[in-house]
């Protein structure tokens, strides 16, 4: 239950008074990016993914074979890449498409 002394806002898209944080909860939901693996899995932070293929680190020298567990990833807000933290690679981005979720 919304209390007395909430302020209560018009939004524009759904043509109602509404209060000011349950506004807020929509716009935020609306702009969240969906981010899921190569099987369909909805990823969020801090999920374990696996590597689904061999992948060549560009600039570490280093080769992330198949089977890789990389514990606990971040979204960054764009559809198809996650930011991960791997021991030995500072800065790694994967691709959603190279992963599966854990």
């Amino acid at each position: 239950m919304v209390g007395d002394d909430e302020e209560y806002v018009y939004d524009d898209e759904s043509g109602e008074w509404m209060p000011a944080s349950e506004l807020a909860t929509r716009r935020a939901a609306a702009g969240a990016v969906e981010v899921r693996d190569a099987v369909g899995n909805l990823l969020s932070d801090g999920d374990q993914v696996t590597l689904i293929k061999d992948l060549e680190v560009k600039g570490a020298g280093q080769t992330l074979k198949r089977g890789t567990l990389i514990p606990s990833i971040r979204l960054t807000g764009d559809a198809q890449e996650i930011d991960c933290k791997y021991p030995g690679i500072k800065g790694l981005v994967l691709r959603a498409e190279f992963v599966r979720k854990r």
